[in-house]
């Protein structure tokens, strides 16, 4: 009899639950990241060069109904909005193609992420765990930063802390294949944009901050009308790297509008409603599909047995 095959990707992803929740703790009914959350209800409208990229069926309609969560970093669900930690914000945008049909973007305020492979990732949170502040130098997570440059650089980028989750710019981490109708095939990332400038606290305003402020602010902004992000797709040059998300691509690339979101209210029942909503960084859907970035499968995996769990945990 031939034994069952393991799903390494299955594997990946309970090493790295186990490795967040050593981390962070164990919370039942949250994620293990980005535990901190809303959700809000609105509509994308996609931009006409769209058609020029991809084939997809939210790019061919009018309008798409959409569900959009934003989130604070940690996998703590009480963390303070200007705590550190709560750095990089989050954002994942589900359009409703049809009934049990959708994709999905997924992305964060820093552009890029901090290793290749879920390995390295797994690596990085238990070397992180291994690291208390009264730990010997060099403790594991240094020695894990000086031997992994785009982790360092990921660590150290700048994370300003917005005035509005609306007002922040959020990046894709993984690299799509986008098709349009004349079987014309481009890599890009997604980015989600402020309708504006970004908008940032400085210090003093930071540490006047109340510790749920930017819920605060957003329940604030839709109780006087809805409010707007853009959605472009920074296009892979002919050389550039698709499949490891630690490389960034020149800021001169190309960038072709996909379309704008607008938010106009936050779901009932929104607790419920975040732990019921799995999120799948893979689009599976006509017209864009995924790289061979080794991240993508056991991202996708690691996201729907966190998600199951959260279902069944009966917690809100």
């Amino acid at each position: 009899m031939t034994p069952a095959k393991t799903d390494p990707n299955a594997a990946l992803a309970e090493d790295a639950l186990r490795a967040l929740a050593d981390l962070n703790g164990s919370h039942p009914g949250f994620r293990p990241a980005h535990a901190k959350g809303i959700l809000l209800a609105g509509r994308f409208t996609p931009a006409p060069e769209a058609v020029t990229l991809t084939s997809a069926p939210h790019i061919q309609r009018s309008s798409t109904p959409v569900t959009v969560r934003f989130s604070d970093f940690a996998g703590v669900p009480f963390i303070l909005d200007n705590d550190p930690n709560a750095s990089p914000r989050g954002i994942a945008v589900r359009f409703h193609l049809a009934e049990h049909k959708h994709t999905d973007i997924i992305g964060h305020s820093v552009d890029g992420f901090p290793v290749r492979t879920a390995e390295e990732f797994i690596e990085f949170l238990r070397a992180a765990h291994a690291s208390p502040p009264d730990a010997p130098h060099p403790s594991p997570v240094e020695r894990f930063l000086a031997s992994h440059p785009a982790a360092l650089e990921f660590v150290e980028a700048p994370k300003p802390v917005p005035n509005s989750f609306v007002r922040e710019s959020y990046y894709a981490v993984n690299a799509y294949r986008f098709t349009n109708s004349q079987g014309v095939t481009r890599y890009g990332r997604y980015r989600i944009l402020p309708d504006g400038e970004n908008a940032y606290l400085d210090q003093t305003a930071l540490a006047r901050a109340a510790p749920d402020f930017l819920f605060d602010e957003m329940r604030e902004r839709l109780a006087s009308g809805a409010a707007r992000m853009r959605i472009t797709v920074q296009i892979a040059a002919p050389g550039d790297e698709v499949n490891d998300a630690t490389i960034h691509w020149p800021k001169g690339r190309l960038e072709i509008a996909f379309g704008s979101v607008e938010v106009s209210n936050i779901l009932p029942n929104n607790e419920d409603e975040q732990r019921h909503i799995i999120f799948d960084p893979i689009p599976r859907v006509e017209g864009i599909g995924p790289s061979d970035d080794p991240l993508l499968e056991p991202r996708a995996t690691t996201y729907l047995i966190s998600g199951r769990r959260r279902r069944s945990s009966g917690a809100t």
